[in-house]
């Protein structure tokens, strides 16, 4: 699972269309005897409009996995530029995992423990708000997020922060300053729980970053596991039952593995396990996987939702002893993951995000999941741009196309295009749309479909040979609720 590591594909392969080919040419009937199936979704009316929220871990192991971050982002926004019209409609905000020492079923904050501002957690913490940290000289007085928006002409672009070239390059240093969030927030970290609060639409603090008619996307950035607290008892002083104050707390009430660590007991014992999964019974920790469904609640549209994690790999698995920071005495702990050095050479670590990557499996094909263990995140924050532009509608064939007709002149290639109404819906409707003839789409007087080389937004995997485009003459003509779907043969790759 090192670099780019992906969770959910990017361009799904459509089941449906690996099915041989026949005379009516519907979207589902590709012939991929010669390759696979590559699946395209279009909406007509493209909504250019996404709220990036950036949930980041300000624990005190983050420091340096900030400043990849701060300095790898150039990379995310460069990838959505290339979307259709050039970089989306944005807002961009920042929230961390500190929640202090409330749990979400909590009326109040428990009794603090440790130092504030060297991992200690008191009172609400940063309570899900919205913060710009370094920023604030950067942005427009009282901003609590960086905006760059499409104005009604949908020309003129309306930034609240500051840009002296005029052409939007100052968006990554404020972006940058954003992102060192700092590294003494509380050691439990609340990612989901922190997540959820800051898109929470009666987060009074928060107003205005969330807009109704746009895309949703979540980015999670963390060295360790969700530790989403029901109850601020887990971070009790005492000992008894839940053992030392340490984050592995968070593991042993919060982690079920079905291999050597199916219960409580079993958990705390030295050794791999294997099978791990967030546990559903427990009083301690929140359900992992619910924050999914009270996240999709947020649009009409669930689809609408995007989440990425830049954060531990999940194997390998296992407890071992390791004496906490300023003891000699070992203690039953989370072993890490992954370990890297440092871009200022030192050792790096991560532990198994089991509770996150169950949150981010609850959104198919709308996710994606990267190690955190590398001094380089552009291939991360790369990945995630590339899925923020296929859900708004990529027109770019990601594989190479394949001559389905090796033995006939030129190059054969074989895609099946239609417009739908209403699609994944029971009232979906389809109407087969045909190839332009001429096959350029000169003068073409009803819509069709044709393929352009497209080298400058196309070649995102391979930049010696040019990549295509799907282009549709006439597209204005159709129904702006409706959706291009489009199944394309492409080359078999060895990955």
């Amino acid at each position: 699972m090192r670099r780019a590591a992906i969770a959910s594909s990017l361009l799904s392969l459509a089941a449906a269309g690996l099915s041989t080919g026949c005379p009516d040419r519907s979207i589902a009937e590709v012939n991929p005897q010669q390759g696979r199936v590559e699946y395209k979704d279009i909406p007509v009316n493209v909504n250019r409009k996404v709220d990036i929220l950036f949930l980041i871990d300000d624990s005190p192991s983050m420091g340096d996995k900030q400043t990849n971050l701060a300095t790898n982002f150039p990379n995310f926004i460069n990838v959505l530029a290339q979307i259709q019209g050039g970089l989306p409609d944005v807002h961009i905000g920042v929230t961390t995992s500190d929640l202090g020492s409330k749990g979400a079923a909590d009326s109040a904050p428990g009794p603090g423990i440790g130092t504030v501002g060297q991992g200690g957690c008191s009172g609400l913490g940063k309570n899900g708000d919205l913060q710009v940290f370094g920023a604030s000289s950067l942005l427009n007085t009282g901003s609590k997020f960086i905006a760059d928006t499409i104005a009604a002409d949908g020309v003129t672009r309306v930034r609240n922060y500051t840009d002296p070239m005029g052409d939007g390059s100052g968006l990554a240093p404020a972006f940058a300053q954003m992102a060192h969030a700092g590294a003494g927030g509380c050691g439990f970290e609340q990612h989901l729980e922190a997540v959820k609060q800051a898109l929470d639409p009666s987060h009074t603090a928060n107003a205005g970053f969330i807009r109704d008619d746009a895309f949703l996307a979540v980015i999670i950035i963390a060295d360790e596991d969700d530790c989403s607290m029901a109850h601020s008892s887990l971070i009790a002083m005492s000992e008894t039952p839940l053992g030392p104050l340490q984050s592995f707390r968070c593991t042993r009430y919060g982690v079920v593995c079905d291999q050597n660590g199916a219960t409580t007991t079993t958990m705390n014992q030295v050794g791999t396990k294997s099978q791990c999964h967030p546990s559903s019974d427990t009083t301690y920790l929140t359900n992992a996987t619910a924050y999914a469904d009270s996240l999709k609640k947020l649009k009409a549209d669930p689809s609408k939702v995007i989440v990425a994690g830049i954060v531990g790999v999940p194997d390998p698995f296992a407890v071992e002893l390791r004496a906490p920071s300023g003891s000699t005495t070992p203690v039953p702990a989370l072993a890490h993951s992954c370990t890297y050095v440092g871009n200022d050479g030192k050792p790096e670590v991560a532990d198994p995000p089991i509770r996150i990557k169950a949150f981010l499996d609850q959104f198919p094909n709308r996710s994606t999941f990267s190690t955190i263990c590398q001094k380089d995140l552009s291939g991360g924050l790369q990945q995630i741009g590339d899925l923020l532009r296929t859900v708004i509608g990529d027109p770019c064939i990601e594989g190479k196309l394949a001559d389905v007709d090796p033995n006939t002149a030129g190059l054969q290639y074989d895609c099946s295009v239609s417009s739908v109404l209403n699609p994944n819906t029971a009232m979906q409707t389809e109407t087969v749309m045909p190839q332009c003839n001429p096959p350029d789409g000169t003068g073409a007087t009803s819509v069709c479909w044709h393929l352009v080389a497209d080298p400058a937004n196309c070649q995102k995997n391979d930049p010696t040979s040019p990549h295509f485009a799907l282009k549709i003459e006439l597209q204005d003509t159709l129904p702006k609720d409706s959706h291009i779907i489009a199944n394309c043969v492409t080359e078999v790759t060895n990955n």
